[in-house]
């Protein structure tokens, strides 16, 4: 198997983020290599700099949950709930990053809405497009860690590759804190897919 580059990562800009859960500064990052380059941006809070273990999401953008306010996936609440967690603490981070439809695409992700219309669920529209159900690797965040200096975190999340995927590039995950959101009716299988499908800890 051919052995794929690290990324290279720089820090782009920074700037200050009002926003209506607090006072935040946004960080822009890059990361490159050999035929791939990828963006994220961490949306930060307090100083990440002691000791503690911080308080940490990462999200996929996902554009028809965050911007249009979807109800067929739980992905803008929790945004929302990640972001009223770190400004609640104080100190924390948000990584989002441009993996839309878990790493399939903006347009794929549409074509697998238009598969799950017919009665496909996710894991099943993005098999039945010639990809795995999660394209997601978390190089890109793990290095952005690193460049704050946090070795520990406390994970918000319900999915157990990112737990992985994280230590696995070296940072230790002490604690993971649940990111479950109420159900609306109308993503009811795409949240039983999650846990029964993908291993996801929700209660449903």
């Amino acid at each position: 198997m051919q052995e794929i580059p690290p990324l290279t990562v720089r820090k782009v800009a920074e700037a200050n983020l009002p926003t209506e859960f607090g006072h935040f500064r946004i960080h822009g990052f890059e990361g490159t290599a050999e035929g791939r380059r990828e963006e994220a941006v961490a949306v930060v809070m307090g100083d990440l700099s002691t000791p503690e273990p911080v308080l940490v999401r990462i999200h996929s953008q996902c554009l028809t949950g965050d911007v249009f306010h979807s109800l067929r996936c739980d992905c803008r609440a929790q945004l929302e709930l990640a972001l009223e967690a770190v400004a609640a603490e104080g100190r924390g981070l948000v990584i989002y990053e441009k993996k839309e439809g878990r790493g399939i695409g903006l347009l794929n992700k549409i074509r697998a809405y238009e598969l799950q219309d017919s009665g496909a669920d996710t894991v099943e529209a993005n098999e039945q497009l010639g990809f795995r159900s999660d394209l997601r690797e978390y190089e890109l965040p793990a290095a952005i860690l690193r460049h704050f200096g946090v070795a520990g975190v406390r994970l918000l999340t319900n999915n157990p590759e990112k737990i992985a995927a994280l230590e696995a590039n070296g940072v230790k995950v002490v604690e993971r804190v649940p990111c479950q959101v109420l159900g609306n009716g109308e993503n009811a299988v795409y949240l039983r897919t999650k846990k029964d499908r993908m291993g996801h800890m929700l209660e449903l």
